[in-house]
């Protein structure tokens, strides 16, 4: 039996391998460091966040979703303070698991979370397309989706062919599925291209290779003092709250894909940042759990976190021995694995089903992918939040008005629900709406919640009409002989 499970770990330690090779290389070339550094993030991954507690089955290493992030940072502050970033991230993901806080990040509105990977991917499909052609993108999300207009005019074509042509082989490998269990389509993409355009000599662009020793960066002391920068600690706090919530966020993913041991949330919070801690040490991009590979690793069959270790040994091997072989990698290809991965984090078929029920939870959706498209991913995700809060709190804001006329004896007035200061004007409207020439007997007893703002404008309210609220402010009574 324990050779069993050794060899089922062994096979989807391969397949995860197999996934996640191009899926680094594409993701450092997309966020505009080298090569090499996705696969150093893959590797602590396997062999740092693999080994500690947490989720099982889940594996971790650069993600396409924190690809705007990065660029953007390494544009602003220079790939030498990547590391100085990561680690920072590192550290606050340790401290959020150690204070218990990893179960509160189920608490963000699943809008928000949407939104935020719908903007994250419309950016990274702007922005590849480009490449796609052997292009130069413009900066920022806006930017790349304006410049549009005018990029059939720089696409190379023969660049746009292996594009496409990748991108065909990624829509149409998995229906075969007996090879696409062999073979993940990601490796059958990127490895036609690269030998097609090897072997017809195509003169496109390729990743360039310096080698992992050359490409990790020890931060260095000027680095680090860059911490004390208002925006670095900003960008920091991103990194950590972004790359938290999509780890947790696939963690809930992962643990519907399997009957094994459920994730223990702060835990693996603690992995993602001992992870984060290492990269950050070593100059490499930040690390999360990634669904696709997570996904594939569970359907390969892996029953412990033998998995995961050993596709992190496999990266390690490959990067050593091997390296020269990315070489031969055409950028067009990669462009074309991003663009395919970015496609999928816009939530198509989730945005019709809230439409059909939850349409105040699109409007969220829509604005805070919007948001990041304009303007940044942070500044995105604190629009988002802060507007499914203001959701939040008018939806819970309902109050209703009941009216019940007994003859002689005058109106029952019943209101119920919340009474909040955003309702105040429908609640003012109704009670001044009431006869004046009709004693009125005001009952709050259904009231699940009555703000100051509420019972203030109340107590104003009967006393115009001469009388005043009972104590506690659950019953009131007033007349009038006008």
């Amino acid at each position: 039996m324990r050779y069993a499970v050794r060899k089922a770990d062994l096979f989807a330690s391969l397949v995860v391998f197999l996934v996640a090779l191009p899926l680094c290389v594409g993701v450092a070339i997309a966020s505009g460091v080298p090569a090499e550094l996705g696969l150093v993030t893959g590797i602590v991954g396997g062999l740092v966040a693999g080994v500690l507690p947490g989720s099982s089955l889940q594996v971790s290493g650069p993600a396409a979703g924190l690809t705007v992030l990065v660029y953007e940072a390494v544009h602003r502050y220079g790939v030498g303070v990547l590391g100085v970033l990561v680690f920072g991230a590192g550290l606050v993901q340790l401290g959020l698991g150690v204070l218990r806080l990893g179960r509160w990040f189920r608490a963000v509105s699943v809008a928000v979370v949407q939104g935020m990977l719908a903007g994250i991917g419309l950016v990274l499909v702007a922005g590849q397309v480009y490449a796609l052609g052997d292009a130069t993108a413009p900066g920022g999300g806006l930017g790349k989706l304006t410049g549009l207009v005018s990029l059939p005019s720089l696409l190379d074509p023969v660049a746009l062919s292996v594009g496409g042509a990748t991108m065909a082989v990624l829509l149409l490998w998995p229906r075969w599925k007996r090879g696409a269990r062999l073979v993940p389509a990601p490796l059958v993409a990127v490895g036609l291209a690269a030998a097609v355009t090897g072997v017809f000599g195509l003169q496109v662009r390729r990743v360039e290779v310096r080698g992992l020793l050359d490409a990790v960066r020890l931060p260095e002391a000027a680095d680090v003092g860059r911490l004390t920068e208002v925006g670095v600690l900003g960008t920091v706090v991103a990194f950590a709250l972004i790359a938290s919530a999509e780890s947790l966020f696939s963690a809930a993913a992962v643990d519907r894909l399997h009957d094994g041991r459920r994730t223990d949330y702060d835990r693996e919070l603690i992995a993602q940042g001992a992870g984060n801690a290492v990269c950050g040490v070593l100059g490499a991009l930040p690390m999360t759990a990634v669904i696709v590979r997570s996904a594939a690793n569970v359907q390969a069959g892996a029953e412990t976190k033998a998995s995961r270790v050993l596709h992190g040994v496999w990266l390690l091997v490959f990067t050593v021995v091997v390296p020269g072989v990315l070489g031969v990698i055409p950028v067009a290809a990669l462009a074309a694995l991003l663009v395919h991965a970015g496609c999928k984090l816009v939530p198509v078929r989730e945005v019709r089903v809230l439409w059909r029920g939850h349409r105040g939870e699109v409007v969220v959706l829509v604005v805070t992918a919007t948001a990041i498209v304009v303007g940044n991913l942070f500044e995105g995700v604190l629009v988002g939040l802060a507007l499914a809060v203001a959701k939040t709190a008018w939806d819970a804001s309902h109050v209703h008005v009941e009216t019940e006329d007994r003859g002689a004896a005058g109106l029952v007035v019943r209101v119920l629900g919340h009474a909040t200061f955003l309702r105040l004007p429908k609640l003012l409207d109704a009670l001044e709406a009431l006869p004046r020439d009709r004693e009125v007997r005001l009952e709050l007893g259904g009231l699940r919640h009555l703000d100051h703002a509420c019972a203030a404008a109340l107590e104003g309210w009967a006393a115009g009409r001469g009388q005043a609220l009972a104590a506690g402010g659950l019953m009131a009574t007033s007349s009038s002989t006008s």
